[in-house]
């Protein structure tokens, strides 16, 4: 802004003393400082507020004034509640070094004219990035990418001073500011998505704010094409739809812009900024689902062979055409795994295969990534409402199956967990299961098969988020989440029901005896330690188990019923 809206502006009661000429000077900040020398926290283009206590006498003015005018300040404003008028000498010094100076009148308050100064700064900052960001999109939009999402978060940081990331839905870190120091740390992108996903599923205006120890974050969300979001003060969809589509299409998927700062009283000005910037980050964000698209196609046609039960040669040219795309510089074939996922809502509106697809490439970035060049290099098809991964892993010698190289169930859903319950807001879920590793073609069918087995298992268990590895299925574990759920409440009830009934009435422990007894493998010392009981005591309980359930815990045939029974209740 210029020294002149300054004058012109009646509120702040500023009265001109000097350097009528330089009224065209440009003001880029504010500053309010008493120092006897404030140069070093000076960068130029300031309007310097003073109350004037640094001077002592008149030899005080002409050195202060010196030292402003090298820093490169704008203008000086001083007080006149101090010393009731600006005193001569400080007028004087000013007009020798050619200082635009004002009077500020005893009933303005600096922080009235500092807001002022910011909220006309900023605003001017907010146009001219504007036309940058504009300008970029174009460029984006027309041929070749103009440096991703990282060169609009220096913009946002360099003219605005906002640092800002760009998250996954899963909370991984996209792109970010060059120098945030610190970083980001993965509770806090966790808890970020997770807050974003429970905000666009709940149909919440954005942007989304969010208070994170002192730290209060706003998020916008980045969308891709066809569904991008709407301005401040559009219309608000209905809860679920954004963009004319269920929003459980896309919650899944889309990236957000995460912005260190509130909010919530911004100018509209400034919001429409942050949109476009989420516009501009959807451009890069499309173009790197293009970039998928070969991937995709080769992870589809492998798929039909083996579904369609294609020879194993016709299956390994196929993944010899494969092996470069996902593995480049791969000197050997390499080993490969399957992960099937699927995406199930309770009222099966939505379209799930897409969907599984996309989280399933964002799930497996970050376990198999050795730097940027790996970090995408999944080959992932959907069939119906199935994903399933073709995960390529490095040669391992004979000795080894490959799989401790390769995906681990329980590792997949570690950092995800939190942010895919809340984008999942109770009426969904997510299960998904990994096979061992293969060497060679011929072992692919069996892998897909091994991996949807394992996803079936994780559909059995309670929870929004699940995963089950190739290493459950040589276990009991595998049967128990076929057993239909009448034939398990009467198995179980018909051997544990009067232990429980029991222990009602007599405030027993017979059902945690069971349990312990059956942990020590029938050892009556082990147990007994384990309980802190006597022997005797023990083997009263036993008897009283047996007793009650007409079986005999000396045979491993009644052993096992009861440790089944217990684990299928």
């Amino acid at each position: 802004m210029r020294l002149r809206a300054l004058l012109d502006t009646d509120a702040l009661g500023l009265k001109m003393l000097g350097g009528e000429d330089e009224l065209d000077r440009t003001v880029r900040g504010v500053m309010t400082t008493d120092l006897r020398d404030p140069s070093r926290y000076l960068s130029g283009g300031e309007l310097v507020l003073t109350g004037l206590a640094w001077r002592r006498d008149a030899a005080d003015s002409e050195p202060f004034v010196r030292l402003l005018v090298q820093a490169g300040v704008a203008a000086l404003a001083a007080g006149e509640a101090e010393l009731g008028c600006v005193p001569e000498d400080l007028v004087a010094a000013c007009v020798r070094h050619r200082l635009p100076l004002f009077a500020v009148h005893e009933s303005v308050a600096f922080a009235t004219i500092t807001e002022h100064v910011v909220r006309q700064v900023s605003g001017e900052r907010a146009g001219d990035l504007a036309a940058v960001v504009d300008r970029h999109r174009r460029m984006m939009t027309s041929g070749p990418a103009g440096g991703g999402p990282d060169v609009v978060l220096d913009l946002l940081g360099s003219d605005l001073d906002l640092r800002a990331w760009v998250l996954s839905p899963t909370g991984r870190p996209v792109a970010g500011p060059k120098d945030a120091d610190p970083v980001l740390s993965a509770e806090v992108c966790a808890k970020l998505a997770a807050e974003h996903l429970a905000a666009t599923r709940a149909g919440r205006r954005a942007p989304h704010r969010v208070p994170v120890g002192s730290t209060t974050y706003s998020l916008f969300p980045v969308r891709g094409r066809g569904h991008l979001p709407a301005a401040p003060g559009g219309a608000r969809a209905p809860q679920g739809v954004a963009g004319g589509r269920d929003v459980r299409e896309t919650v899944l998927s889309d990236w957000l812009l995460v912005v260190e700062a509130d909010a919530g009283d911004w100018a509209e000005e400034r919001l429409d900024l942050l949109y476009g910037v989420t516009q501009l980050i959807a451009v890069e964000r499309d173009r790197r689902d293009a970039a998928r698209t070969v991937r995709r196609r080769l992870a589809q046609e492998v798929l039909e062979l083996v579904q369609t039960g294609a020879a194993p040669a016709e299956i390994a040219a196929r993944l010899r055409v494969a092996a470069p795309v996902l593995l480049p510089g791969l000197g050997a074939a390499p080993h490969w795994q399957v992960v099937v996922a699927r995406v199930e809502w309770e009222d099966g509106a939505a379209q799930t295969g897409p969907v599984a697809q996309t989280l399933l490439e964002e799930i497996l970035v970050d376990p198999l990534a050795t730097g940027p060049e790996h970090s995408d290099r999944i080959a992932v098809a959907h069939t119906g409402d199935e994903a399933v991964a073709l995960v390529p892993l490095p040669a391992v010698s004979s000795e080894h199956d490959g799989s401790e190289t390769g995906v681990l169930a329980d590792a997949l859903l570690e950092s995800v967990r939190e942010p895919l319950s809340a984008g999942l807001d109770g009426d969904g879920r997510v299960t998904l299961g990994v096979s061992a590793a293969v060497h060679s073609a011929e072992g692919l069918r069996g892998a897909l098969e091994e991996a949807r087995h394992a996803r079936r298992v994780a559909a059995a268990r309670p929870g929004r988020v699940c995963a089950a590895g190739h290493q459950e299925l040589a276990s009991h574990v595998l049967l128990l989440p076929f057993v239909p759920d009448d034939v398990r409440r009467a198995f179980t009830a018909r051997l544990l029901d009067p232990l429980r009934d029991y222990d009602r009435r007599h405030r027993a422990e017979l059902v945690p005896t069971l349990e312990a007894f059956l942990d020590s493998d029938g050892s009556w010392t082990r147990c007994a330690n384990r309980l802190h009981l006597h022997v005797n005591t023990l083997r009263y309980r036993v008897g009283r188990i047996e007793q009650l359930t007409g079986r005999d815990l000396s045979r491993l045939e009644d052993k096992l019923d009861f440790f089944l029974a217990l684990r299928m209740s």
